[in-house]
């Protein structure tokens, strides 16, 4: 006898046949990416080569074998994916002789840029066709499967129906939730609390310190000594909330839009025992008031992001950038100081000149006080095999002091 098992959400269906039974579960994609129209289920027999053949055709694979076995399986795609064609080997040659300044770059590093952007979304589109199904108590129904159940109530929160989602999603998960619980040490917030920020899923983590070290260092501005009151707008992990509360500035305002990037922050906030000093408004960049010291650090490239965890890395048309800018100067008290921290990144991939910056910054009715450099010191600005080398390995932060002009 045929029967359908049918779940309702808010979430998209997919469906597949096994045997006598049809499945129709929900989708869930942390990236946004739609499910896949064609799928097929697997076990242990399926070999990594058929595995990704399959994948790069678009076609999902509903893993029914070990889940240990699916682990290894995704391994040996991710192998199949990074491994090059004799026509890419050839081009990787001469690529690392133009990242290296041996020969003139063959394009501009903008159109470089864009191709890897579009060759990592497709690698992460194909290895996101490796499915788990899962039930609604968010555990696994497969051999040797583990507990997963609180990395996805950290992300999903509590559901009423099973799903289907890719096992690099869930591997995110796990990953994210042990970095959750750990936390990060920062010298910057050293006997604040447990002196560790802890990011959630979905929510940018300080894992360049070179930026907040230009925070602790930089001389707060004196009119901080007649109003003690600071913002930090886009506070995501609340880091640099924490770095002036640490500081000894008695109020601090710490702004973000993002739901997730809130609850994130209120937990870091209370765990370092700073709840007295800093609140936090859900809110497009500024809170209704000024400040004496306005701090932002916001995404760096101005590109599309690909998916919703990218918002804290790209800035379509730098529209965070601006935003604050102009909205800085009617924020600012008499004598205040708006802090940009911002890397040059963008202008040596070619998507944004210092010229404009600079513009901006004067349209805004601001004038640059100072500025801040430090460089990265992050393992990709030393990997000549990155495609970005030559931009990375050149790239600055800076802390821009910005003021009120005339």
């Amino acid at each position: 006898m045929h029967k359908t098992i049918l779940h309702e959400s808010a979430h998209p269906p997919i469906s597949w046949e096994e045997g006598e039974t049809t499945y129709a579960c929900r989708w869930r994609s942390e990236k946004g990416t739609p499910p896949p129209k064609k799928l097929i289920i697997a076990e242990d027999t399926i070999t990594a080569d058929e595995a990704y053949r399959v994948a790069c055709e678009g076609k999902g694979i509903i893993w029914r074998g070990d889940y240990q076995n699916a682990k290894q399986l995704l391994q040996a795609m991710s192998r199949r994916a990074d491994k090059p064609s004799k026509k890419s080997v050839r081009n990787q040659k001469s690529a690392k002789k133009q990242q290296e300044g041996l020969i003139p770059l063959a394009k501009p590093m903008s159109e470089i840029f864009h191709k890897h952007r579009l060759t990592q979304s497709q690698r992460s589109r194909t290895l996101g066709m490796l499915l788990i199904q899962v039930n609604p108590d968010h555990s696994i129904p497969l051999r040797r499967a583990p507990d997963v159940t609180q990395a996805c109530l950290a992300v999903y929160g509590k559901v009423t129906e099973p799903y289907v989602m890719s096992l690099r999603d869930l591997l995110g998960f796990i990953g994210s939730l042990e970095w959750r619980k750990n936390g990060m040490a920062l010298d910057a917030i050293k006997d604040l609390g447990d002196s560790r920020i802890h990011p959630h899923y979905g929510v940018f983590a300080p894992v360049r310190s070179e930026y907040i070290g230009l925070l602790e260092k930089a001389p707060l501005p004196a009119s901080l000594t007649k109003q003690s009151i600071a913002f930090d707008i886009g506070t995501g992990t609340g880091v640099l909330a924490a770095v002036l509360a640490k500081r000894g500035v008695q109020k601090i305002i710490a702004t973000d839009l993002d739901e997730r990037a809130i609850e994130c922050a209120a937990e870091n906030i209370e765990g370092l025992g700073i709840g007295k000093q800093v609140k936090l408004v859900q809110t497009n960049l500024f809170p209704d008031s000024q400040a004496a010291l306005i701090v932002c650090n916001p995404p760096w490239v101005p590109a599309r992001p690909s998916s919703p965890i990218e918002y804290a890395v790209y800035d379509p048309d730098s529209q965070m950038l601006k935003g604050f800018l102009s909205g800085l100067k009617e924020h600012l008290l008499p004598d205040g100081e708006g802090w940009l921290i911002l890397s040059d990144l963008a202008e040596h991939l070619g998507l944004r000149t210092r010229a404009e910056l600079l513009e901006w910054i004067a349209a805004a009715g601001l004038s640059v006080l100072g500025r801040n450099d430090v460089r990265p010191t992050h393992a990709k600005a030393l990997d000549k095999e990155d495609p970005l080398y030559r931009a990375r390995a050149a790239e600055v932060t800076s802390l821009w002091r910005l003021g009120a002009a005339g």
